[in-house]
């Protein structure tokens, strides 16, 4: 027998009294408005209602803004183990989501907050609010929007487990080890990716720097694998070596939805429509703005917009070493940007750039490996959302089945 069943069996045998959290309440009241331009770095400890939904999980014990006290018009304050819920949000799943505050500090609450004294255990209070249970009945009754409210009778009447104090000390103490692992878990498997892909950057870098004449370029790595000559390296201007794709200009206004990707440069496709105006391999690089220079490579079915697309002459170069050549140069092109208010990358200066071409045959080996390093380090980039999703999913099984209990007959 576990200690948790043991205190169960000790002090609640018969089950476990469900309450409304305005009657476990010693005060429930709402915060005072805190403005954006009032956020300092220094005074008063404060939050601000989009915070509990951005910046804190399950408890806090210290705020990410401040503010000065004479700005706050009729100021709320919380202290050490009262619940924090946000009365105002854009999901009616995530409505009056809720916090724990355990530090120490006297802060101010901001507005659309409503601050709910008592002298259960705070954790345990939060980890209730945040079951599927609990999380059905914030969203009861109301009605998708832009903007959903939640107000203080809802929150007064929402009902959770209260079982004795030892009992609530001894699932906080479960679910903050699970919370605890999970993370830890988490940390490892971002840790394996930013050293797979520092790996990658490392190859990358090394199989894409080519020798000015006379010099020779041979690697411990890759040694017995790819040598080359200076010789054997030409230096082309991309307008040499590439044939030039121009993107058409459309707006999301006047066309169909469909699945066909409109590439305006971003990482991410824009939006999809329901025709193309390439199909086949081709590299597009980003023409204006922040992302100016940004190189992506498709070899599907896309509508090309605001950007330059680039078909390799393949009798000169391959497509795929083309993108990464380019790829490695993101930053070189994105520095070419010029112009005031949207800066732009022009055509001309793209096309006059000049690249390394190696034989045909070295370029395919070197697009072999890292089409094999690519493929690792997005193996991995996808599988760690996907891991954490299903830990998420196990914690709150677990978590709503701890407190889940057996009401008194």
């Amino acid at each position: 027998m576990s200690r948790l069943d043991e205190l169960i069996k000790e002090l609640c045998p018969d089950g476990v009294e469900y309450k409304k959290i305005g009657e476990i309440a010693t005060n429930i009241f709402r915060g005072s408005g805190i403005k954006r331009e009032d956020v300092t770095e220094d005074g008063a400890p404060c939050v601000r209602y989009g915070e509990i939904y951005t910046t804190y999980g399950i408890w806090f014990d210290k705020c990410v803004s401040h503010t000065h006290i004479d700005k706050v018009q009729s100021p709320k304050f919380f202290e050490h183990g009262d619940i924090l819920f946000v009365i105002t949000g854009e999901s009616v799943e995530d409505i009056a989501k809720s916090t724990a505050y355990v530090g120490h500090d006297k802060c101010l609450a901001g507005g659309d907050i409503v601050v709910v004294k008592h002298n259960q255990d705070p954790k345990y209070i939060s980890y209730a609010l945040a079951t599927m249970d609990a999380r059905k009945q914030k969203s009861a009754g109301k009605v998708k929007s832009k903007v959903v409210h939640s107000s203080v009778p809802s929150i007064s009447g929402i009902v959770i487990p209260v079982p004795p104090l030892p009992v609530q000390r001894e699932i906080v103490s479960i679910l903050d080890n699970f919370t605890e692992l999970t993370a830890e878990l988490t940390s490892q498997l971002s840790k394996e990716i930013t050293a797979r892909q520092k790996q990658y950057e490392y190859y990358r870098d090394l199989l894409l720097t080519f020798p000015k004449p006379g010099e020779t370029i041979r690697s411990d790595q890759i040694r017995s694998r790819i040598t080359w000559r200076s010789n054997d390296v030409k230096w082309l201007c991309l307008k040499e070596i590439s044939i030039l794709f121009r993107g058409e200009y459309i707006t999301q206004k006047g066309t169909q939805v469909g699945d066909i990707p409109v590439i305006l440069g971003g990482q991410e496709p824009a939006y999809y429509i329901d025709r193309s105006n390439h199909e086949g391999e081709i590299i597009v690089v980003a023409r204006s703005g922040a992302s100016a220079g940004f190189v992506s490579y498709w070899n599907e079915p896309i509508f090309v917009t605001d950007g330059f697309g680039y078909e390799a002459k393949k009798e000169i170069i391959t497509q795929k070493f083309l993108y990464y050549i380019l790829k490695n140069m993101e930053a070189t092109l994105n520095a070419m940007k010029r112009g005031a208010g949207v800066p732009h990358i022009s055509g001309e200066m793209l096309g006059n750039i000049l690249l390394p071409v190696p034989p045909l045959d070295i370029q395919r080996h070197i697009v072999v490996i890292l089409d094999r390093f690519e493929a690792l380090c997005n193996d991995i980039t996808a599988g760690l959302p996907a891991e954490i999703t299903a830990r998420q999913k196990q914690y709150e099984y677990y978590r709503d089945k701890l407190l889940t209990f057996k009401k008194p007959s």
